[in-house]
């Protein structure tokens, strides 16, 4: 009973606290929803006729504290087109994790429960950022094919990532944990973010359509190559289709 009241008294502070968000989406046309249990909200878009959705609440990684930011788009991306941008720090926070995992674990192989951020750091090589040397400061990033990877974020996109690393007021200072990944025809980003304020998510939603532009005009440079990556259960992010209310309970 108390824990109900709490929730209900709560609900409104939290509507104020998100009224610039939401007034936010309207003036950019975008859908506006709270998250079931009042944790967070819904923002859903579209780039050039195409949706993507937005959701800041709980993190959903274990290598995030606090509350997160993702954002997920379809594409029609090669199934072999995976590449992943991180922060460095998690880069080598995830290094680490992961030699622990299959060393001092005595593991013998990469299973499903295992993120991709982490399963990719072993599967893929890394990525020559020798041309980028501002940006290899702040990032790593790896992917199944090298040569579409530079591709992918020279120009445009490293300039964005640099100046959110590297500003004073930057989004991405700080250390940040901070992803950015082609997956299965798709485009995520998911990231620290305690108060989602309108210049971050402007700043984050910028960087992201920027990646998907330039995810979509990599491919035509792209070299599909004989890596493929099994099937699994796992993905990036749990799956949302665009009309589904997140207000809703799942089903079990």
């Amino acid at each position: 009973m108390l824990d109900a009241l709490k929730r209900l008294f709560s609900i409104p502070a939290a509507h104020a606290e998100w009224g610039d968000v939401a007034a936010w989406a309207q003036r950019r046309g975008h859908g506006f929803k709270r998250a079931r249990d009042a944790e967070g909200f819904v923002i859903d878009g579209r780039l050039e006729g195409i949706p993507w959705r937005l959701e800041w609440g709980p993190a959903q990684r274990a290598y995030i504290e606090g509350q997160e930011l993702r954002l997920r788009m379809e594409l029609d991306l090669p199934s072999d087109m995976q590449m992943l941008v991180l922060s460095r720090p998690l880069m080598d926070l995830l290094e680490k994790q992961t030699y622990e995992r299959f060393t001092q674990g005595m593991q013998t192989q990469i299973d499903s429960a295992t993120p991709e951020e982490m399963r990719w750091l072993v599967m893929f090589p890394k990525v020559d950022l020798s041309t980028q040397r501002a940006l290899r400061t702040h990032f790593g990033v790896v992917a199944s094919s090298p040569e579409a990877a530079l591709a992918w974020i020279d120009g445009p996109l490293a300039g964005l990532l640099e100046d959110a690393a590297n500003g004073p007021n930057g989004l991405l200072r700080d250390a940040v944990p901070f992803v950015l990944m082609t997956l299965r025809g798709r485009t995520y980003l998911r990231m620290r973010l305690l108060q989602p304020d309108t210049e971050s998510l402007s700043t984050a939603l910028a960087i992201f359509e920027t990646a998907v532009t330039q995810a979509v005009r990599a491919v035509d440079g792209h070299t599909r190559t004989s890596v493929a990556w099994p099937a699994t259960g796992n993905t990036a992010w749990q799956t949302i289709a665009p009309g589904d209310d997140p207000s809703r309970p799942k089903d079990d």
